[in-house]
């Protein structure tokens, strides 16, 4: 290559410099320092140093039956809330919503998008005040005569998620409205004049030809849940005892309540892993043609 050559494609790369340089500082520079801070006995209180510990952080957390909850607690929060509740409402809704009149699709996308652009605070604080003891949801089941209880208490991770749900479920109906909407009418009413119920049209043509937006949801689904905090902390604090602190709650936990610096950024490194983990799978269902 001539030095001309060499000298224009430095240029090219020239505009990037700065974002490239930004990536670094707060991105880059902010991931090495909590790698090494994992590997480290730091506390909150500074009561010791940040001396090198190597391993025992991840041994500790492996060893930590409290941790081993929050892992199965995340991976139920997970499925329950992203993969199946706001995947699959989301996709129904939108199926809904393509074949309703107008003023239904209206008012259904603003009740949706509504309980999506609140804050996280102010959801948890709602579906608070319907899930508890003297809450909305047990109101109605004594006016039906059906038997209530106190939902945070008997099922707090469940409840949780169908907060989550609820929430969340605004993304994947916008991103499933879009993607119905390039399928062809033609190739759905051509399906249904040679004999295919709703059924097969959806198995054979609608979900074939949704599969990259199916997997470009659920990745980011996943990975948005992955990293909920506010709304389990507000709604449960992680209980009653432990049963619904997933991995972020417990990472909040080891590090600020307990001043284990050190050990909750392991957990959260942890975390990060099972977050690429999700990644890559989703990644690889993409690479699939359709």
């Amino acid at each position: 290559m001539s030095r001309n050559a060499r000298a224009a494609g430095a240029w090219r790369w020239l505009p990037l410099a700065p974002a490239t340089v930004l990536l670094l500082l707060f991105l880059a520079g902010p991931i090495g320092y909590c790698v090494w801070i994992a590997f480290t006995d730091a506390q909150l209180t500074g009561a010791s140093g940040a001396d090198f510990v190597g391993l025992d952080n991840f041994r500790r957390a492996f060893a930590d039956e409290d941790f081993r909850n929050a892992v199965w607690l995340t991976l139920v929060f997970t499925v329950v809330s992203a993969v199946l509740g706001q995947n699959t409402l989301g996709l129904a809704l939108a199926g809904l919503m393509r074949a309703a009149s107008r003023p239904v699709r209206t008012l259904t996308g603003a009740l949706v998008i509504t309980a999506w652009v609140l804050p996280e605070i102010v959801a948890a604080f709602l579906l608070y005040a319907f899930f508890r003891r003297e809450g909305t949801l047990n109101a109605v089941l004594d006016q039906l005569h059906l038997p209530s209880q106190n939902w945070l208490f008997t099922l707090p991770i469940l409840a949780v998620s169908f907060a989550n749900v609820w929430r969340g479920t605004a993304f994947s109906m916008l991103v499933y409205s879009a993607a119905l909407a390039e399928i062809p009418r033609d190739v759905t009413e051509a399906a249904a004049v040679d004999g295919a119920g709703g059924v097969r049209r959806l198995r054979y043509i609608t979900l074939p030809m949704l599969r990259r937006s199916i997997g470009t949801t659920l990745m980011l689904n996943t990975l948005s849940t992955l990293s909920v905090f506010g709304l389990i902390w507000a709604m449960t604090r992680g209980g009653p005892g432990s049963r619904s602190q997933t991995l972020p709650v417990f990472m909040y936990d080891q590090a600020f309540l307990k001043s284990l610096i050190g050990y909750g950024t392991a957990v959260a490194l942890l975390l990060l892993l099972v977050g690429s983990l999700f990644s890559v799978v989703y990644l690889r269902l993409l690479k699939v043609e359709v």
